[in-house]
């Protein structure tokens, strides 16, 4: 396995990636007969090879995704030891989704919703690292609470909150970064999607393999509920890029997304 990732790690680089990651956090059954993801928390031996195998190849950054722990382990001190393993590989930073995955009896959305956060545990990690680049992963649903976290972390990773709602991405600059606030150019947003899908058709794909992952583009604007119907007809055999056009003028985007009322959610910040 080593090997075969450090191939990997040449490939991706050489394809112009900027980071290579290593994904130690996907509970799914597919995922785990194939002996990687979360599964892997039980053999951070394995994975510290991995990782100094990929090292040794790559002048770009080789990163690790895990968990907190697996199934019945304690992550107290099944952490720890995971990240100076890491860290003694010469991984270039950890991404922490601080909940544990329960390899059986949950689905992989189950995984990201059930097992409790625990984020507490995740911020003592980095008190007890200051010179390791530890991120945080798990439950971040808004800007602001990514803001709140990084009072703590180095890093915060927004995964289905943001494919689920793009809109939260366009807060980003003004909020972490202190730029001003700009509206997103969404005419360049429509006529590079619709170029994208031009040229997966081109090679053979079908249209919903790109328009699939545009469903919550326009979460929270008035005319969205239309925008996912004509979506949705992407998948009719000569469908073609013009539904994106269609779909996009069928948005109130002058309007703006309408203001949405956060979540409840436990949180250590």
């Amino acid at each position: 396995m080593p090997a075969d990732l450090a191939a990997c790690a040449r490939l991706a680089e050489a394809d112009g990636y900027d980071e290579v990651n290593l994904n130690v956090g996907c509970p799914s059954d597919r995922v785990q007969s194939g002996t990687f993801g979360a599964c892997l928390m039980r053999e951070p031996e394995t994975v510290a090879a991995c990782v100094a195998a990929m090292t040794k190849v790559a002048s770009v950054p080789v990163t690790v995704k895990c968990r907190i722990g697996v199934d019945d382990q304690a992550p107290e001190a099944v952490l720890p030891d995971f990240l100076a393993r890491m860290v003694a590989a010469g991984a270039d930073a950890i991404w922490i989704h601080a909940r544990k995955a329960w390899l059986q009896g949950l689905s992989p959305k189950e995984n990201r919703d059930i097992p409790p956060l625990d984020y507490d545990l995740v911020y003592r990690m980095k008190r007890e690292n200051p010179k390791v680049f530890l991120g945080i992963n798990g439950g971040i649903d808004t800007i602001d609470r990514a803001v709140g976290h990084l009072e703590v972390m180095d890093g915060v990773m927004l995964g289905r909150a943001s494919y689920h709602n793009a809109t939260l991405l366009t807060e980003v600059d003004e909020k972490i970064y202190g730029e001003p606030a700009r509206a997103p150019d969404w005419d360049a947003v429509r006529d590079t999607m619709i170029a994208y899908a031009d040229r997966v058709m081109g090679s053979g794909g079908r249209l919903n393999h790109v328009t699939r992952h545009m469903i919550g583009l326009f979460q929270g604007f008035a005319g969205a509920r239309r925008y996912r119907q004509i979506l949705s007809d992407a998948t009719r055999p000569a469908a073609g890029p013009e539904i994106i056009a269609e779909a996009f003028a069928a948005v109130d985007i002058a309007g703006g997304p309408k203001i949405m009322p956060e979540t409840r959610q436990a949180s250590a910040i």
